[in-house]
């Protein structure tokens, strides 16, 4: 890897167009699209193209109530060093809101408004309905597209080290975004039809994000599960990374070119890859010549107060700050070749709603990426964009009359949007704290009982009390994200010899969604890539969410959780565990199914 004090010394990328799909490859720039550079030319005659007049777009302006940047308190860094204001003996502050409630006023927010017409010329600086609701740029609304690629470049990720550094282009969320990275880095594959030594594969963690295999799936591509550990892929050992790649079986198809990984946080197991195993894995993608997609919603959600030696983490090249210095840095900070993906998203910071992200990778597939989004979904809605950039970037002008989201009517800015992030991570990190401190004090089954004295002088009826701790489940506390995975002990059941596993787990599933427990959680069934993985393994594990309930209400959900586990854990009738499931068995998978369905849609 090049010097740091020498860019202009950075490797060009490695050239990765014979990955490229066959459709993807043929794709031409948009004939219309390449036009509209010209329409901001100040005074042209614009007779050219098919838009119709902003002066007939029904609306006016757009207006919102916002936040200001700080409003919510974030916690430290460095964990043993807590704020000034907190006692030593609570690294966490107790209250989420900065500056706090006064009685029952809404904290301050700023009256965001985003104008008709900004009468700024340049399409870097413009904010308003006219240009924002007009047909645009595949790469995005042009002063947001120029904000996000500055503030990625700059301060996300100052450290990219290949020559002249990576490109953006902006995507209607992530799934939007890895889906148009699969269609233009595998072609489609159909048994029977192509040979199977063509078949793509993708290489996932052994547990993840089912969005990503159910859109992979269906073109195709062979599902390759490589084996996780705390921190989340393993990079050696059986069934890690190079034991895979290196006694891949080529009549199972092409040995995988793509890896689809969460590295913070990771959905749904929460592990968070440290810059050691990162270098190991990308290591061996250069050698395997792999392509490493990264999908990171939770980045900024690092936990400190979980492994106080992330504290210690210092960045090749800072970023102007603090809070972004402190955070395990992405791939792309290791990618000298350029063969990373990286998909970001507003949905973990603004709002899921607004379906807007964007991905992080070398010009060259970015253009063919563009190539694709001109003939897809052309680019992310412009009322969003025009919110998220006045947000962000507030007035450009003197004269402009839009409305930022600070105090004073500017924008955010960089600072402002990184001190809202650094309050987000703070609300989580609170969060976790609540649900783990839960799950930790009620792990154990206590079982008390009186046992005959092993002394030799006892008398025949003199009996000892005894207390018995067993643990019938248990999780590693998060370094990042917005998940506790929770791993039961089903062989500790009471029924374990009488009732399988797998419908122990089921029938705990039901228990909790009835009274007095009334909470609702992933089974790791959803979570598992393959068939296999699901009946070996999965039964044995739930996902929770911490960030899906009311702050407020966090530690009782989780103590309503633990009581049902405590409650199933001392049901020793398997007439029980068969009413449980009565409902279940009579409607069969259907039901499972369809409840898995909704789920998966908010997951």
């Amino acid at each position: 890897m090049s010097s740091i004090s020498d860019p202009a010394s950075f490797p060009e990328p490695v050239d990765l167009s014979h990955y490229l799909s066959r459709t993807t490859r043929a794709r031409e720039a948009s004939t219309i699209k390449r036009f509209y550079k010209y329409f901001t030319i100040p005074g042209i005659g614009q007779i050219a193209g098919g838009t119709p007049s902003d002066k007939y777009f029904p609306y006016d302006t757009l207006e919102a109530k916002v936040a200001h940047p700080n409003r919510f308190r974030p916690t430290p860094n460095k964990p043993l060093d807590p704020p000034p204001n907190d006692p030593p003996t609570a690294p966490l502050a107790a209250s989420s809101i900065s500056p706090r409630k006064h009685g029952k006023d809404d904290p301050p927010a700023a009256r965001l408004f985003v104008p008709h017409d900004s009468g700024v010329p340049d399409p870097l600086r413009m904010i308003d309905l006219k240009s924002a609701l007009q047909y645009g740029t595949a790469q995005g609304y042009p002063s947001l597209y120029y904000f996000i690629r500055q503030f990625t470049r700059n301060n996300l990720h100052p450290f990219v080290p290949y020559k002249d550094g990576p490109e953006v282009i902006l995507t209607c969320g992530n799934t939007d975004g890895f889906a148009k990275t699969i269609q233009a880095l595998s072609d489609e594959w159909f048994e029977g039809h192509d040979p199977v030594e063509e078949r793509p594969g993708l290489l996932v963690e052994e547990y993840c994000y089912m969005n990503a295999i159910q859109t992979a799936r269906p073109r195709g591509m062979n599902i390759v599960p490589v084996a996780i550990d705390d921190e989340g892929m393993c990079a050696k050992g059986p069934g890690g990374l190079e034991d895979v790649l290196a006694s891949w079986d080529s009549s199972k198809g092409r040995r995988p070119h793509m890896i689809y990984t969460v590295t913070v946080g990771q959905n749904p197991t929460s592990g968070t890859l440290s810059v050691a195993r990162r270098t190991e894995i990308y290591a061996l993608c250069v050698e395997y010549d792999v392509i490493i997609v990264e999908d990171d919603p939770y980045w900024y959600l690092q936990f400190p107060s979980s492994s106080p030696s992330m504290a210690d983490f210092k960045p090749v090249k800072s970023s102007g700050f603090e809070f972004l210095d402190s955070l395990i840095p992405s791939y792309l900070s290791l990618d000298y070749q350029g063969r990373v993906v990286r998909l970001d998203t507003f949905s973990k910071t603004v709002a899921p709603g607004c379906r807007l992200g964007w991905i992080t990778a070398q010009p060259a597939l970015v253009e063919r990426i563009l190539r694709i989004t001109e003939c897809s979904t052309q680019q992310p809605s412009g009322f969003v964009q025009s919110m998220v950039a006045e947000l962000v970037m507030g007035p450009q002008s003197s004269t402009d009359p839009g409305k930022g989201g600070a105090a004073d009517g500017s924008g955010w800015k960089v600072d402002g949007f990184v001190r809202w992030l650094e309050g987000l991570r703070g609300n989580y990190e609170r969060r976790m704290s609540a649900m783990c401190d839960v799950l930790n004090a009620n792990k154990h089954l206590v079982k008390a009982g009186r046992r005959k004295s092993l002394s030799e002088v006892a008398s025949d009826d003199e009996e000892w009390a005894v207390v018995e701790k067993m643990i019938i489940y248990d999780f590693v506390r998060p370094l990042g994200g917005m998940f506790v995975w929770v791993r039961f002990n089903f062989s500790t059941h009471p029924l374990r010899k009488q009732v399988p596993a797998p419908r122990l787990a089921q029938a705990l599933w039901v228990l909790w969604t009835t009274k007095p427990y009334l909470c609702l959680v992933a089974p790791g069934s959803m979570f598992a890539p393959t068939a296999e993985i699901r009946d070996a393994d999965a039964y044995n594990c739930f996902r929770l969410c911490f960030a899906a309930c009311p702050e407020d209400e966090v530690a009782d959900i989780s103590k309503r959780f633990t009581d049902g586990a405590q409650a199933f854990w001392r049901i020793r009738s398997k007439e029980k565990i068969d009413k449980l499931l009565e409902e279940e068995d009579k409607e069969g998978e259907a039901k499972t199914d369809a409840g898995m369905g909704m789920l998966m849609g908010v997951c």
